[in-house]
C-alpha cells in the first residue's frame, strides 16, 4: 500500500485540517507512517504567518526532499 505522512504547523484549524486530508488519503487506500519515515507523499499543513513560521515550513519541506527525493511533496495551509 501507499503511504503517506503529515506534518502540520499552525493553529488548531491546521490540524482539523490535516485530519480531514488524512480521511481522503485512507479513503483512496494509503497507509499513515511518521513524517520522518519514508513515504509516498508528504502533506505539509503550514502557517505562514510569522518570519519564524517561512523558516520552519522550509526546514520542514527540506526534510521531506532529503528523506525522498522522488516522493510527491504537498504544501498547503
Amino acid at each position: 500500500m501507499p503511504q503517506v505522512a503529515f506534518h502540520t504547523l499552525g493553529c488548531k484549524v491546521n490540524h482539523y485540517e490535516t485530519e480531514a486530508i488524512w480521511q481522503l488519503f485512507k479513503a483512496a487506500g494509503y497507509d499513515r507512517t511518521e513524517y520522518e519515515s519514508q513515504a509516498d507523499v508528504y502533506v505539509i499543513n503550514t502557517c505562514t504567518v510569522t518570519n519564524t513560521g517561512d523558516k520552519k515550513s522550509r526546514q520542514v519541506i527540506r526534510r521531506a526532499v532529503r528523506k525522498n527525493p522522488d516522493a510527491v511533496i504537498c504544501v498547503t495551509g
